[in-house]
């Protein structure tokens, strides 16, 4: 007779009790076990049998599949994309050993897995004050975009609960039916009526208000996010749990991305966006036209296609106003460039305005050697009637060459004949002394005296 395979899953039982608002002891009753039992598997003292599986299931009318494997296929894999770091390379780790080590103590993975996101954050706050970032206080922003940068900007539990949640969303035809299903209304205001606001959420009169100029991309995106804060608020805290902010404005900002981050996977359901975004070969426009997305909002969501063992193409990004002031990044890659780059004027990011809506691409290389290429275009916020404010920005979006033949833009192109246009991260840690665009002397170098002579660049500098 075949031995009963058993497998021990104790988390995933305890999460699902839970979740159904059980106690041991109700659990037990429902499948006629003791409570010690029940005790001992979700401390995965005892493993769960395949009879054991079929009876949570029929009981619980549970998916046995993602129960018994989905979770565990996704937590194994986070497990073994951070022993793939270098910090773990002298290890002689088997893929066998580190899957039974996620298996059989979740628990003790898990403190891993927040270990070494910790120490992810570290080595970037590390980073942040050595690369001229520091403002010599706590700051709310870097603080955000360290925690979204330590996570590779790929969230689990935020995308398989937007999956279900867009499955729900599409199956009723669409948002306003589903607030509908809610006993929720959606309005349209003029914009003098909405007083500066783009969203309101009228709980008394059971409205969602949104500003009649936005378009369509835009009033999507807003109804996916007021779906984010009304269903996904426990996801969100549970991402954020055990972080410690330094500021209070530091945590709303991560909070705020993280919702951000839901309405965008809503709106692009990870398994459907990142099947359209391989077979589209990343043709920004054409993703936008089949997710009813904008530009902005596919580049974003384009920087979380990092699923351990799904991944897309890690990319970057990062957008900056005429003025050339960075107001948002977003690394799905962990490029030490996303974290300080953005100032160097030879890069197109800064050009872009000239071209207002043309699709920009070029091949870059840092002073070290590292090569990228960029898709960069302008976008326009506000507006949406006359005499109504907006502003212009130019987003930039990259990935290291190595992807770049996976991209559509690059298609025609002979890559190993390519001249890439050397920028440099800042002018500060940029070392090229022939540049004519620098602002700034680099750190550690001294100036040429200039009595007798004048060099053709801003600044002389003495040879290393």
């Amino acid at each position: 007779m075949a031995k009963e395979r058993s497998i021990f899953m104790g988390p995933r039982i305890r999460r699902l009790r839970r979740d159904l608002g059980l106690t041991q002891v109700g659990m037990a009753e429902d499948l006629d076990v003791s409570p010690s039992y029940i005790a001992l598997i979700e401390s995965n003292q005892r493993p769960v049998t395949a009879s054991m599986l079929l009876k949570l299931a029929e009981i619980y009318r549970t998916d046995i599949a993602s129960l018994a494997r989905g979770a565990g296929d996704d937590f194994n894999a986070q497990i073994a994309a951070i022993f793939k770091s270098p910090l773990f390379a002298d290890l002689d780790l088997s893929p066998l050993e580190i899957q039974d080590f996620g298996s059989t103590f979740p628990a003790t993975a898990e403190a891993v897995i927040r270990l070494y996101t910790a120490y992810q954050e570290g080595q970037m706050a590390l980073a942040d004050q050595t690369g001229g970032e520091s403002t010599g206080g706590p700051d709310p922003v870097s603080e955000a975009r360290r925690f979204l940068a330590a996570r590779k900007n790929y969230f689990l539990e935020i995308d398989s609960k937007a999956e279900s949640l867009a499955q729900e969303i599409k199956r009723v035809g669409g948002f306003e039916q589903y607030f509908a299903d809610q006993r929720l209304r959606v309005r349209r205001l003029p914009s003098d009526v909405m007083m500066g606001f783009t969203r309101r959420f009228d709980t008394h009169r059971r409205e969602i208000v949104l500003d009649e100029a936005l378009d369509g991309a835009s009033a999507n995106f807003q109804l996916a996010l007021q779906v984010a804060y009304n269903e996904m608020t426990e996801v969100i805290d549970d991402c954020l749990a055990g972080t410690q902010f330094d500021t209070e404005s530091g945590e709303k900002l991560t909070r705020r991305a993280l919702a951000s981050y839901a309405a965008g996977a809503i709106m692009m359901p990870y398994h459907a966006f990142a099947k359209a975004a391989k077979t589209r070969h990343y043709d920004l426009e054409a993703l936008g036209r089949q997710f009813g997305a904008s530009f902005e909002q596919v580049a974003h969501r384009l920087t979380t296609l990092q699923k351990p063992g799904q991944e897309g193409v890690p990319f970057f990004f990062i957008r900056v106003d005429a003025a050339g002031n960075v107001s948002k990044r977003l690394d799905g890659a962990g490029f030490p460039f996303a974290r300080h780059g953005g100032s160097c004027p030879l890069w197109s990011v800064h050009s872009a305005f000239k071209k207002p809506r043309e699709v920009i691409t070029q091949w870059v290389e840092l002073p070290d050697g590292e090569r990228f290429f960029s898709i960069v275009r302008t976008v326009t916020a506000g507006g949406g009637g006359f005499g109504r404010p907006q502003i212009e920005r130019a987003i930039a979006l990259c990935c290291s060459s190595q992807h770049a033949h996976k991209l559509i833009y690059t298609q025609d192109t002979d890559i190993s004949a390519v001249q890439p246009t050397p920028i440099g991260v800042t002018c500060r840690l940029c070392h090229r002394g022939d540049c004519l665009a620098r602002a700034e002397p680099p750190i550690g170098r001294s100036l040429l005296s200039d009595d007798y002579r004048r060099p053709s660049t801003p600044f002389g500098l003495v040879d290393p």
